[in-house]
């Protein structure tokens, strides 16, 4: 990967993160891995649209989380390497289900896009990406579907990085 990009898996960890009211999590230095605190100066958070509503059929795609970050991981790396040389500051994340007030979110960029940045834009946590395991299972049928959902997620969240905004996705066919 590019200097600028870091590749992590974060795992929820019980009583750390997201749920527990001010979503602030455990810290780097205390034992448990916790959410890191929203990138500073920026207040941009954007999504990767919602999964569509299903109904339970009982049936979802199985899939260990290990070979759901596989995906994660294959689809960074097919961005072309062009565009991830610009990327700058950024971490990707994989987790197992969104924030419950948004169970249906495939994923999430929280940070300052590249357009936004100016020169008081330093020494700041890096931008984040998360991409959600649980909303994508349920919403497709096989793995090849997943596969495909995975990359076109993970293209979405890269793409607000860069300051592209959902209008402009939708139009793309990234929406």
């Amino acid at each position: 990967m590019p200097p600028g990009i870091a590749k992590t898996v974060y795992r929820p960890v019980a009583g750390a993160g997201r749920g527990e009211g001010d979503g602030a999590g455990g810290g780097v230095g205390d034992g448990v891995l916790g959410e890191a605190a929203p990138p500073a100066g920026g207040s941009g958070v954007t999504c990767r649209g919602k999964a569509p509503p299903m109904t339970d059929n009982g049936l979802v795609l199985e899939m260990t989380s290990e070979e759901f970050e596989e995906l994660v991981g294959e689809a960074l790396d097919r961005i072309p390497a062009d565009l991830t040389r610009l990327m700058d500051n950024v971490a990707v994340f994989v987790e197992d289900e969104p924030d419950p007030k948004d169970p249906d979110l495939l994923g999430l960029y929280e940070g300052t896009p590249l357009t936004e940045r100016g020169e008081w834009y330093a020494g700041v946590l890096p931008d984040r990406i998360t991409i959600y395991r649980g909303p994508t299972l349920r919403m497709c049928d096989s793995r090849a579907e997943v596969v495909a959902e995975t990359e076109v997620t993970v293209v979405h969240e890269i793409a607000h990085h860069f300051g592209i905004d959902d209008e402009r996705l939708h139009a793309l066919g990234y929406g």
